[in-house]
């Protein structure tokens, strides 16, 4: 695996947490994949049945360990210095099948998530554009230790906002691009410059220790 640090442009995982075919969260992670090429970043294009798992279970995990689809979420994320995950809404909160994936793959230690820097997307038919499911993906990665932008970027009315291989609304367009090039610098900068990382923050007071589910790296 190559280290990030040996890599001087920006590496970025982009992905769509849908299984199916023609999902218009798979055309807009690609379009977020362009705009990443288009800022000469190196982009990792994956798509979610490259990462699939059974249903969490710890007596599964005793048994057998963690599954393979988890250990290649965990290699990409730790070959890659930032995440793009373009997820849709399914009754107002996140699909199952990326929450399951998450479960899984917070349990290697470290913690594959920690400190990754995390843009999150969606399209859907619907007025509000994913944005609810967003919230709630939001909750776990966040508590993972994910740093995860502030702006998120929802496309409502998917099935009617696409001409061929771009945002038919040339404002969209241009909004969509600038999310993602506002991303990319922040994650490079994190990249170059560690010193504008800051102390994490413990949510809910949850104490750190070995009772606690996200594990940091020791400070050096």
């Amino acid at each position: 695996m190559t280290s990030q640090a040996d890599s001087p442009e920006l590496k970025v995982l982009i992905f769509a947490a849908s299984m199916r075919r023609n999902s218009l969260n798979k055309k807009l992670a690609r379009l977020a994949a362009e705009v990443a090429g288009q800022q000469e970043a190196t982009v990792d294009l994956a798509t979610m049945d490259e990462f699939d798992v059974p249903s969490y279970d710890g007596d599964v995990e005793e048994e057998s360990g963690i599954p393979d689809g988890a250990h290649k979420l965990r290699d990409r994320l730790l070959d890659n210095d930032a995440f793009i995950l373009v997820s849709p809404e399914y009754n107002g909160s996140m699909p199952g099948t990326v929450k399951n994936l998450i479960d899984w793959t917070s349990r290697f230690r470290p913690q594959p998530f920690d400190e990754q820097h995390g843009l999150l997307m969606s399209a859907s038919p619907s007025m509000a554009g994913g944005n609810r499911g967003l919230w709630a993906l939001r909750i776990p990665l966040e508590h993972l230790g994910a740093r995860i932008f502030p702006k998120m970027f929802s496309l409502a009315q998917a099935h009617k906002a696409f001409d061929a291989d771009r945002i038919a609304n040339e404002g969209l367009q241009e909004r969509f691009e600038h999310n993602v090039e506002q991303f990319l610098a922040l994650a490079e900068a994190a990249k170059h410059y560690p010193c504008i990382r800051k102390e994490w923050v413990e949510f809910l007071g949850e104490p750190p220790g070995e009772g606690a589910d996200r594990v940091d790296p020791p400070v050096s």
